[in-house]
């Protein structure tokens, strides 16, 4: 009898030890479910917040422009092509003194310098319009045989201007830095001493390419760097502009 009761004793007392384990596993259990329902919570909130930063920040962009919609710069661009294609030649030897022959030398290149304004419509397109200037002078000098100068004719020029409609694309933009493309198809004038067809001033279609663009500055002042190309050509035999300008540099301001 007493057997029995101690068994019973002892199994009340286990059912009352699992009892109240299964209790604190519950509470655990409880604890972890609360945990987890406040991470997501805390989770569902950030997304939420996150979205609304990122909608704020795509509306500040959208109308980053609004107040000053307006862009003027002026820059720098290289005249590697024309410093390929003209440059001294060499002089004739071991021919007779009485000899003559012209010779250009003593080139000198202005680079290239422009203006550019657009209207921004917000901040991916951009419309407006670049004036480009760039100009080469030389000497036209007549040696002899034994390559003695005899005359020397100063500023024999040619000269571009161009004017090319320009459209941007901005597909980067940042607080400090924006990246951008942008095409240009407009005219170009050429003048200078040198005959063209029989004139002296020309004029024929001019494409300006900007590859990639890069903008660097906050508020209404800005620096910018390029890579592109600007290409001018009546035909295969009047090139006046092909890969000039192949690296610009410019300061801005937006109004």
């Amino acid at each position: 009898m007493k057997r029995i009761v101690g068994l019973i004793l002892l199994s009340m007392c286990t059912i009352c030890a699992m009892a109240q384990e299964l209790r604190e596993i519950n509470q655990v259990r409880s604890r972890i479910d609360s945990m987890q329902y406040q991470m997501q919570d805390y989770r569902d909130s950030m997304r939420v917040e996150l979205k609304a930063y990122r909608d704020s920040l795509r509306e500040a962009r959208r109308h980053a422009y609004d107040n000053m919609p307006h862009d003027l710069r002026v820059g720098w661009g290289d005249q590697l092509f024309e410093t390929m294609m003209w440059r001294d030649r060499g002089h004739y030897r071991d021919l007779p003194d009485s000899y003559e022959a012209p010779y250009d030398e003593n080139y000198r290149y202005t680079q290239h310098w422009f203006a550019e304004y657009l209207y921004n419509f917000n901040y991916c397109y951009a419309l407006g319009v670049l004036v480009d200037y760039s100009g080469v002078i030389w000497d036209r000098v007549v040696r002899n045989g034994g390559g003695d100068e005899l005359s020397r004719e100063v500023n024999r020029n040619y000269h571009n201007i161009t004017f090319v409609p320009t459209v941007r694309f901005s597909y980067y933009h940042h607080d400090y830095v924006s990246l951008y493309s942008a095409l240009g198809v407009g005219l170009n004038i050429n003048t200078g001493t040198e005959l063209i067809s029989g004139r002296n001033t020309m004029v024929a279609p001019a494409v300006n390419i900007t590859l990639l663009g890069m903008r660097v500055g906050k508020g209404r002042c800005y620096g910018a760097l390029e890579i592109g190309a600007m290409a001018s050509l009546n035909n295969a035999y009047e090139v006046y502009m092909f890969g000039s300008r192949l690296f610009t540099a410019s300061i801005g301001v937006r109004l």
